[in-house]
């Protein structure tokens, strides 16, 4: 497989992925706005600091209210991790490899993307938030669905799951730690019943409610961290996800599981392992949000990892004609933010 369509594909997943977790997240605020007492616009800062890009959005909105949150996140062409920004990349990779992927995967991207466009959708997201995020939901869904049941099973399938279990555990690590951080107004609430409301809101951002509930039946702050950190068969867990993503690495690389022949192998299998054999007793011993800080910096440097492995142009050592550098990137965590690799 071309490098140039691997990267394609794994950036496609990961847009439709951070799009889906977007609307979870903020369809639950909704809903957690009526359990709640006291000032809604205070519940609606966690969600901007969950993107780690609080400044951005204070220099273009200024005030964390619910309208302005909803608009940035969902709707802001300028923001490149709104829904829509997320869509519209998303869509362009599919265009640039539809001779790679299912038509009928094509053909879903493109009408998620324009139902985003469409004139009522800001309305409707607006005054009906539930009905809209949750039709965000299904529409991603169908596009997760399509790709099981209709991509072959070959590199192109396997990039797509590394990109999309990559994602997946950065955000359920964002969505742990601001819980843990943020959204508990004061610490005299710590076992109270709002306390438990969050953090059921916390198991609903990550779809997790119902399993969690049918393993450990009570909410506790130790079991939430446990189930989304370690649990080894739920789909949304940080170490179900990279357990997952380094099995997709070893399928593509077909490097024996357990080695390494490159520094995304390494990187990931590596992490994985450490969680393997981490208890919950020992995060809650260093701090949870210390051992999620930690987290994602190694998931940053997982990406840049894969980046480097598979994605990232080398010039030949005699090359003897100009050519046209790669940008360089500056920032340890660039990966993370390029955009359609057509372009």
């Amino acid at each position: 497989m071309l490098s140039r369509v691997a990267e394609i594909i794994f950036w496609m997943s990961r847009y439709l992925e951070r799009a889906e977790n977007i609307a979870r997240f903020v369809g639950v605020n909704v809903h957690l706005m009526l359990d709640i007492p006291g000032d809604e616009d205070q519940q609606w800062m966690p969600l901007v600091r969950v993107t780690g890009d609080t400044e951005w959005f204070e220099k273009h909105y200024g005030e964390a209210t619910r309208d302005n949150v909803i608009q940035f996140l969902t709707f802001d062409e300028n923001y490149p991790h709104s829904i829509r920004s997320c869509l519209r990349q998303a869509r362009e990779n599919a265009r640039s490899v539809r001779e790679a992927i299912p038509t009928d995967l094509w053909e879903q991207i493109n009408r998620f993307y324009l139902m985003t466009t469409h004139s009522s959708s800001e309305i409707q997201a607006h005054y009906n938030p539930h009905d809209f995020f949750s039709r965000i939901r299904l529409e991603a869904n169908l596009c997760y669905g399509l790709c099981e049941t209709s991509l072959t099973h070959n590199e192109a399938w396997y990039f797509w799951r590394l990109g999309q279990f990559l994602e997946r555990a950065d955000k359920t690590s964002r969505i742990l730690d601001v819980k843990y951080f943020l959204l508990l107004p004061s610490p005299d609430y710590v076992g109270m019943p709002i306390d438990n409301i969050q953090w059921a809101a916390v198991l609903k951002s990550a779809s997790a409610l119902t399993m969690y509930r049918r393993k450990h039946h009570r909410i506790t702050p130790t079991d939430v961290a446990d189930f989304l950190l370690f649990d080894r068969d739920f789909p949304r867990s940080i170490l179900y996800c990279l357990s997952h993503a380094i099995d997709a690495l070893h399928a593509i690389t077909l490097s024996p599981v357990g080695t390494y022949g490159n520094s995304a192998e390494h990187q990931l299998g590596r992490l994985a392992s450490d969680l393997n054999y981490t208890t919950i007793d020992e995060v809650i011993q260093q701090g949870l949000h210390e051992f999620v800080d930690r987290l994602q910096l190694r998931i940053n440097r997982a990406n840049n990892a894969v980046y480097e492995t598979f994605f990232a142009t080398q010039s030949p050592p005699t090359q003897q004609l100009p050519t046209q550098a790669p940008p360089a990137q500056t920032n340890p965590t660039a990966t993370l933010q390029r955009g359609s690799a057509a372009t």
